[in-house]
């Protein structure tokens, strides 16, 4: 089989593995697509994500879709030739927060393209990835596999949304808008957000933050006096999503959220500490919340994309063969140019 396998940063080749018997609840599919998250760029272009360096080779990517194409031991309910959405993630199921129904803070967990642990928890952009069955929602098999592959990152979305809380009537503003931004914006329009206001230091990915249902739209490298004038009355929002990963855009969400707000940190910040407004926090008695992955939300994803109550497709911008894998990851990282680039084997 063939793998995209990052050895340090902008090192990335695709190398033959051997391929191996399947064990009991497994499958083999054939991939689909598989779509560049952030996690993926921040791998190779810095060989890091926060702080989880990559200390050995590391095949990326965790946003995949694929085809069944065998069957192993005591898998039931799949079939060969079905269409399925991946979870990349694998909790254990055993330990307190599994049991407590938080599988995405499982202290086991394995997760796809990951240099959380050493060894590395290794990724799926292989042309015949092996995964458990029970990682696997099948679609319907005319459902394409360029919107298959958002389960997961919509999956992200979603479990923001969630722990924002009820956003139904709410005034909403979403700092950064990169894949998941727009997915959060359209995660708060499904969850019945009443005014989505969204953040960014670039014109392009603002304008399609607008096409997928943000009612504004603030370009705060260039339009400052916008987003200062939220903070106005001790604050304009319900709630708040800071996704950029950038410790100016989490004090815009801290000054920006009414008393009584929600601030959920979905982005990376650096690696380190990061100064934060506690004084505003405190007078304010705001909630703020991590959101870290995701659980039960990936079959939520998967039926809204394939019932069509959420479409992310005009967010897809983009698609490469493996053959030309350094040329998507520079596309991916263009945010002029590309919203979500994916990638498939040739």
């Amino acid at each position: 089989m063939r793998a995209c396998v990052l050895h340090q940063a902008k090192d990335l080749r695709i190398e033959e593995r051997p391929d191996r018997a399947l064990a009991p609840g497994e499958v083999r599919l054939r991939l689909g697509r598989g779509s560049i998250c952030g996690s993926d760029l921040h791998y190779y272009f810095d060989g890091r994500v926060g702080d989880f360096a990559v200390r050995e080779p590391l095949i990326l990517g965790h946003e995949i879709s694929g085809d069944i194409t065998e069957i192993g031991p005591e898998v039931e309910g799949l079939a060969v030739g079905q269409r399925v959405a991946v979870n990349p993630g694998r909790p254990c199921r055993h330990c307190d927060f599994c049991r407590s129904g938080r599988e995405n803070l499982c202290r086991n967990m394995i997760f796809f393209g990951s240099a959380a642990k050493l060894p590395h928890l290794q990724g799926a952009f292989i042309d015949a990835p092996v995964v458990q069955a029970s990682q696997c929602h099948p679609v319907p098999d005319d459902m394409p596999h360029e919107k298959l592959a958002f389960a997961e990152p919509l999956s992200v979305a979603l479990h923001a949304v969630m722990r924002a809380g009820n956003l139904v009537g709410q005034k909403v503003l979403v700092t950064g808008c990169g894949p998941i931004g727009a997915l959060i914006v359209m995660a708060a329009r499904h969850a019945g957000a009443a005014h989505i206001a969204v953040t960014d230091v670039a014109d392009e990915p603002l304008a399609i933050a607008r096409s997928v249902g943000a009612d504004e739209t603030v370009n705060v490298a260039t339009e400052a006096a916008k987003a200062e004038a939220w903070q106005q009355n001790n604050g304009t929002f319900d709630a708040a999503l800071e996704v950029s990963g950038n410790a100016a855009a989490l004090d815009t969400c801290v000054l920006s959220t009414r008393p009584g707000g929600t601030l959920v940190q979905v982005g990376f910040l650096p690696s380190g500490p990061v100064p934060v407004q506690v004084n505003r926090l405190m007078a304010k008695e705001m909630q703020i919340r991590g959101s870290f992955r995701f659980h039960e939300e990936f079959a939520w994803s998967v039926q809204a994309l394939a019932t069509g109550a959420i479409d992310a497709s005009p967010l897809l911008t983009a698609a490469y063969p493996v053959s030309k894998i350094d040329e998507a990851f520079e596309a991916a990282r263009d945010r002029k140019r590309n919203m979500k680039v994916q990638i498939y084997f040739d």
